[in-house]
């Protein structure tokens, strides 16, 4: 591979917008005050910092897109290093090094450049560069990992390193490379550049000097040499407002990724071009002495072939080994049989016979202690002597055969006794095919029919009475069920009870437990966290509250709402899966004492919750009311997003409605009152939940504290007496206002909270004005004591 230290593999860096990092900028994995843990690039669409990996408290220094849902990664340093821990830093220091700092003690350097630096910039495409006044030292995007992105480009000579899995960042099983021939390859890792390991090529290879791989920010890939000759285009120009990459995937598939804008600031993600259709057409996808299927979601599994056994699940892709010992093959015909599978091919056979029977296959692998296995097709044998590689399916007529030790037992003298299951006790077959008792006289074969009659009339009867019993228990449950087929309210995933247990470890971690269920921590096959939501008693509120949230949080789809991944309804179980969100609740962050979040982390919480809000109000098809806004429905994922959750009490109304009438319902302290007063209720109950939580947001603490001063026991009047005697400066700590744009903010934040809590829901602002406020684009004025009239406070 060529050298890593090539300069200018992009047009000029000057060309996009940047953050200029002077000398002694830092970031932080356990950032205060100020500090941060990543710096955004001008747009928001990068950041370069500390990415959070799937052990908590876990990092990689890296560049992400952390407005997509998956907080895409497109770069990392040190990729194959261990994770950093807590107390890293990264520090570009005062004399031009860029370093990594654990715990201000251990340093290494981040970059491989030997020139110091005298500044850093971030640009707009994702590419961090240094700089030696105005010459590039060092660039993030001379040395790719898996990815490339818009502007940017593989150089001859250079390959990109699919990652480990989804979820860990370093060096996989595949590889594309920019061959210096001119041919664009993928191959498995750790192979030759032969066109046997090949599974993917652009055969451009003689087609001019110094081909490269290109994609533009319109979109378009292509490959082009250095005359400015286009060998290859991959993808048409498309809208230049959108970002692109190209990754190879831990699969080995290679996909071009389009990401365009949406209305709450998040970016899509869809597919415009792939290389490999069929995952399976991937070799290297499952270990050796394997091969590969594809099932449910197209999603590819390995399994070993016969007479081979894996060392763990099959499904983990590791190469299988023989289930048996070489010695044991010294007399295949009399310990061996032959097990044999259609439509699997696997790659190089070691010689081929003429024209041959299948018998005469099946014998020559018996006879050779050497046969892995033996391929028959159009009378022609095959046999194998070496792993098998690159199993997978064919359309064509192939059979595979395999050596399977028999099931026998061996004695000393090598006479083989198979292991025959016993026959059944007491009967056995005579020459004309009647049944006869084996030791028993003529009395069974008199009273034997008039006992099966009865015996089975006995039977029949427990059957239908336990029917009975069973339907009046469960007859609400059939008839909900009878009405609202799941799989036709949603199209989500449905698991299995037994998966999902499995899943679970027997539900063995709990995260958390609500008044109708508990939550659970799972791992899904393909090694994906979730949360399993468990219904503990299935009466009929408990089955209301499932299809409740099922109906609500199964339609909508927003990144600061929580992702229902499926569910389960199989028999009297009740299970919701969710994505695992990996810093647990709001209430955890706020209330712990320890480790509570920054001014800036907590002002960009109220944003996402306030966002995710509007969405369910105005932004959905019909319009949906939480009903039970507070922190502890509040999830934060690696990222801190803040994801609203929990939409068992949601009120879903009809496309014409605004208010309904229902029941009182929510949590004390962030309950509105006019769920006290029978009275048809609006959003505006949601808004009025938002605001008391804001309040705490703001103060890091409850709205009743009883070990507070006697001013400041309730939140909302010590708030709104802050207010009047203008001193804001008390409710947070004063290193997070020594910038006067926060004191503005905090200004904003406050008002808006005591906006929202306001008795009368007419005075409450929309969720809509409450985003605009938060973002600076709408003044707002100070409001009126939230409790004129009654004297009550926010604990009602």
């Amino acid at each position: 591979m060529a050298s890593p230290t090539r300069i200018l593999s992009m047009p000029s860096p000057s060309t996009y917008p940047f953050r200029r990092i002077s000398l002694g900028s830092s970031l932080s994995t356990t950032p205060t005050g100020n500090n941060h843990s990543y710096w955004l690039s001008p747009s928001g669409t990068f950041a370069f910092g500390f990415y959070p990996v799937s052990k908590p408290q876990h990092f990689m220094v890296g560049v992400w897109m952390p407005r997509t849902p998956e907080k895409t990664l497109i770069w990392t340093a040190n990729r194959d290093d261990p994770p950093l821990l807590n107390g890293t830093s990264i520090i570009l220091t005062g004399n031009g090094k860029l370093l990594l700092r654990n715990r201000g003690i251990q340093e290494r350097s981040i970059t491989n450049n030997s020139i110091s630096v005298t500044s850093a910039a971030f640009f707009d495409n994702g590419n961090f560069v240094l700089y030696s006044y105005t010459k590039v030292v060092w660039q993030s995007f001379d040395v790719p990992t898996d990815t490339i992105v818009s502007g940017q480009r593989l150089l001859n000579g250079y390959e990109l390193l699919s990652s480990y899995s989804d979820t860990i960042f370093s060096s996989g099983k595949f590889r594309l490379k920019m061959q210096e021939d001119g041919n664009l390859v993928l191959y498995p890792i750790n192979t030759t550049d032969t066109a046997d390991n090949s599974y993917w090529s652009t055969a451009t290879n003689g087609q001019g000097n110094s081909l490269t791989l290109n994609l533009d920010p319109d979109g378009r890939l292509y490959l082009m040499n250095s005359s400015g000759y286009f060998a290859r285009n991959f993808s048409e120009s498309k809208d230049s407002s959108f970002m692109y990459r190209m990754t190879l995937s831990s699969e080995g598939k290679l996909e071009l990724y389009s990401h365009g804008p949406e209305k709450d600031g998040s970016l899509t993600s869809s597919i415009i071009w792939a290389a490999i259709g069929a995952p399976c057409d991937v070799k290297g996808i499952c270990g050796v002495n394997s091969y590969c299927i594809l099932k449910e979601l197209k999603y590819p599994t390995c399994r070993c072939a016969p007479g081979f056994s894996a060392p763990g699940p099959e499904r983990t892709f590791l190469d299988c080994a023989r289930s048996f010992k070489d010695g044991e093959c010294e007399d295949g015909k009399l310990n061996f049989t032959i097990q044999s599978i259609e439509n699997i091919i696997w790659e190089g056979p070691e010689y081929t016979n003429g024209f041959v029977t299948e018998d005469d296959c099946k014998e020559t692998c018996l006879e050779e202690c050497t046969c892995m296995a033996a391929f028959f097709d159009a009378q022609k044998c095959a046999i194998m002597k070496s792993s098998l590689r690159y199993g997978r399916r064919t359309s064509g007529s192939m059979k595979a055969f395999f050596k399977v030790p028999h099931n026998v037992t061996t004695n000393g003298s090598s006479n083989i006794s198979p292991k025959n299951p016993p026959h059944p006790p007491y009967f056995s077959g005579n020459s004309n095919g009647s049944v006869i008792g084996g030791n028993l006289g003529g009395p069974f074969n008199k009273w034997f029919p008039i006992s099966l009659v009865l015996g089975s009339a006995l039977v029949l009867s427990l059957a239908f009475s336990g029917f009975l019993a069973y339907r009046t228990r469960m007859g609400w449950h059939y008839r909900l069920s009878s009405n609202h087929s799941l799989k036709n309210i949603v199209n989500l995933r449905s698991f299995a009870y037994g998966e999902l247990y499995e899943a679970t470890r027997g539900f063995a971690e709990e995260l958390g437990k609500g008044s109708f269920g508990t939550v659970f921590k799972g791992s899904l096959c393909n090694n994906d966290e979730v949360a399993v939501k468990k219904l503990d008693k299935l009466g009929e509120e408990g089955e209301k509250e499932f299809r409740t949230e099922m109906n609500v949080i199964g339609r909508t789809h927003h990144r600061n709402l929580v992702h229902l991944l499926g569910f389960c309804d199989e028999g009297s179980h009740r299970l919701l899966v969710y994505k695992f969100m990996r810093n647990g609740s709001l209430a955890e962050l706020l209330f712990n004492g320890e480790n509570q979040p920054n001014w800036e982390d907590r002002v960009k919480m109220a944003l996402d919750i306030a966002r995710g809000l509007l969405y369910l109000h105005e932004e959905c098809d019909t319009q949906i009311i939480h009903c039970d806004i507070k922190p502890q429905n509040i999830l934060l994922d690696e990222f801190q997003t803040a994801r609203i959750s929990d939409f068992g009490l949601a009120k879903r109304l009809k496309p014409d409605q605004t208010r309904t009438l229902t029941g009182a319902r929510g949590t004390r302290g962030y309950v509105a009152p006019e769920w006290h007063r029978n009275v048809p209720v609006t959003a505006k109950v949601d808004v009025y939940s938002y605001g008391a939580m804001l309040l705490e947001i703001i103060c890091c603490r409850k709205s009743l504290m009883v070990d507070a001063p006697e001013d400041e026991i309730i939140l909302s009047d010590w708030v709104y007496k802050c207010v009047q005697d203008g001193c804001l400066e008390k409710l947070i700590a004063p290193e997070e206002l020594e910038v006067q744009e926060e004191t503005k903010r905090l200004e904003r934040m406050v008002m808006v909270g005591l906006w929202c809590i306001q008795e009368e829901p007419a005075l409450r602002p929309s969720m809509k004005k409450v985003v605009l406020i938060l973002e600076g684009t709408v003044e707002v004025h100070v409001p009126p004591d939230p409790w004129p009239h009654s004297g009550q406070s926010i604990t009602s």
